[in-house]
């Protein structure tokens, strides 16, 4: 389904979006999409993709003679959890987003054009980012000085597409942004990416959004401040960019004020159902005493 003013136009993909289900509020749609993760999760390792000890002897003998196969059951379940969450990320994001905004998607393209120029600058600026030159300091991310720099270029209009992982478009404010969510610790070549995806749609003609953000769905260093994963700050400057979101500040921009608190609230009620479950059905130990003191904070 395709949108737009006549200088660009919004292309919808009902396929990647019709997995979502409609909620009334953002502590069900929290509860409901991490709940249905883990069944799924449960039921692999348990029934349709168990660990099992005589595969993994004839497959890896090796491994097998060298290390317990108790260190390989928990890397199989750690495989199957990982990617999964990956998911759950952007589901999560269109649920919360859809109650509170009216209007949130993921893999929506957004077609139009951006000045030749500009788009010489954007390569100009990740080129600077990535490779230092002889003779000059290394340049150092700055995301307002970069975004003036490549708005001022203009030029010829070159066609122009861009797929967003997410993009809201607020009836509760009117305003179009679009969302670059990767996981808390992102590899260089896709942050990259994102940030080139950022500077095309906000120099686009017509406008299309106002604004790009590159958005981290919790922060593994506790504070802001602390963000210290160097592939990504290669890329941004994760402590002062305006363009950055971690965590809190996502969620409640996505969601609404306290989105966070509740996203928190719902993880940490169902890990205490789902942690006795891993302990007594996959590892098939009873739980310790404190088995449910780590929370999520």
């Amino acid at each position: 389904m395709a949108k737009g003013n006549g200088s660009f136009f919004f292309f919808f993909d009902k396929d990647k979006n019709q997995d979502i289900a409609e909620y009334v509020t953002v502590s069900e749609a929290i509860r409901d999409i991490v709940q249905t993760m883990m069944d799924k999760v449960m039921d692999k390792v348990l029934i349709t993709d168990p660990f099992i000890p005589e595969v993994h002897h004839s497959n890896k003998p090796l491994y097998a003679a060298l290390v317990p196969d108790e260190i390989f059951k928990d890397a199989h379940f750690e495989r199957r959890f990982v990617t999964p969450f990956g998911h759950a990320w952007e589901k999560l994001a269109v649920a919360v987003g859809t109650v509170y905004h009216g209007s949130c998607t993921k893999g929506t393209t957004i077609e139009g054009t951006v000045g030749k120029e500009s788009l010489r600058r954007i390569e100009e600026v990740l080129s600077r980012l990535e490779h230092k030159i002889k003779g000059e300091k290394k340049q150092k991310p700055d995301w307002k000085a970069e975004l003036d720099y490549i708005l001022a270029g203009g030029g010829e209009p070159i066609p122009t597409s861009v797929t967003c992982d997410i993009l809201i478009q607020s009836k509760r404010t009117g305003k179009t942004c679009s969302f670059e969510l990767k996981g808390p610790l992102p590899d260089s070549d896709q942050t990259k990416v994102s940030k080139q995806k950022m500077f095309k749609l906000l120099a686009m003609e017509g406008h299309p959004i106002d604004m790009a953000y590159y958005a981290l769905p919790y922060n593994p260093y506790g504070k802001r401040e602390n963000y210290n994963w160097p592939f990504a700050e290669r890329w941004f400057n994760m402590k002062e960019d305006p363009s950055v979101l971690i965590g809190e500040e996502l969620w409640d921009l996505i969601g609404g004020e306290g989105t966070y608190a509740h996203f928190i609230e719902e993880i940490n009620k169902l890990g205490v159902h789902y942690k006795e479950r891993i302990y007594r059905e996959f590892l098939g130990i009873e739980p310790p005493e404190d088995f449910d003191k780590n929370k999520l904070r």
